[in-house]
């Protein structure tokens, strides 16, 4: 049986920390590293960054749409990344943020998940404004796979807290607290995985954004692993993400992306910029 992606994380973290090194080639990094914004220019991309992320960190999340807007050579570019990656000993975390219902959901979970997927990853991202329910095929495809189907609870970006802290129901007594859409959300992952895996971290996980502190989610109690995104470049901080995850940090994946970056292309600056904010995570996240 395939180790869960909770225990596999739990050994990466282990052996390199818990920082996930974010891979967003947008069009501006890749003229300002002088590979040219072409198909060629982010196979070169992909080439350094690999070098650059296999000895400081044991996980890597490549932003789908970045690569997607070179066309079908951009498509093959992520392909050969993420199986290059995961052949290295890295967990790919794909950023795609994909959600619908039915048959759409099937297929992408095909894409991505499981045995045969051809972009197979460790954990891909997912929108759940259609129903967690929905989610079905990405549950089961991660739960037979061992892999983890993160959900977007609470981003990182400001315009999310119009929706994300809705209320989503009020306080059924009174004096009690209303219910916030992303309260409900990380109950019904809590209860999901609570089904799926009894007393362990189940497959099902929560985008949980540290540029966001309060008001203060029960992270503890969805008995999952969270992505973490924001770190640098957005403002969250080391310390942001050990407050925010104060109750649970041995299950939180703090992840940066442009703030890493723009130590590139020469690959010894871009291990040497890893590798110091991985000690910083390492200090700070020690359960």
């Amino acid at each position: 049986m395939t180790d869960s992606f909770a225990a596999r994380f739990a050994a990466v973290r282990s052996a390199q920390g818990p920082l996930v090194c974010g891979l967003d080639p947008a069009g501006e990094l890749l003229d300002s590293w002088r590979l040219g914004d072409t198909p060629d220019g982010l196979d070169r991309f992909a080439d350094i960054m690999l070098e650059a992320a296999v000895g400081p960190v044991g996980l890597i999340k490549p932003q789908s749409a970045f690569f997607e807007r070179h066309g079908w050579r951009g498509i093959r570019t992520l392909q050969r990344l993420t199986d290059s990656a995961r052949a290295a000993g890295l967990l790919v975390i794909l950023d795609v943020k994909r959600g619908d219902v039915g048959s759409t959901n099937d297929a992408y979970a095909h894409a991505y998940l499981g045995k045969g997927a051809p972009l197979a990853a460790d954990a891909i991202t997912v929108h759940p404004y259609l129903g967690l329910g929905a989610m079905g095929t990405f549950v089961s495809r991660a739960e037979e796979s061992g892999s983890c189907v993160l959900v977007v609870t609470r981003s990182s970006n400001p315009d999310g807290r119009g929706v994300q802290a809705a209320v989503s129901r009020p306080a059924s007594a009174v004096n009690a607290k209303p219910v916030t859409v992303e309260e409900e959300l990380l109950r019904d992952i809590g209860a999901l995985n609570e089904r799926l895996a009894p007393g362990r971290i189940g497959p099902v996980g929560a985008v949980v954004g540290p540029t966001h502190l309060k008001p203060r989610l029960d992270l503890a109690a969805a008995n999952c692993l969270f992505l973490a995104p924001g770190v640098g470049a957005q403002g969250a901080t080391p310390a942001d993400v050990a407050s925010v995850f104060a109750d649970c940090p041995e299950r939180v994946m703090p992840s940066a992306s442009r703030s890493l970056l723009s130590a590139g292309p020469d690959v010894t600056r871009l291990r040497d910029v890893i590798a110091a904010l991985a000690a910083d995570f390492r200090a700070v996240l020690r359960g």
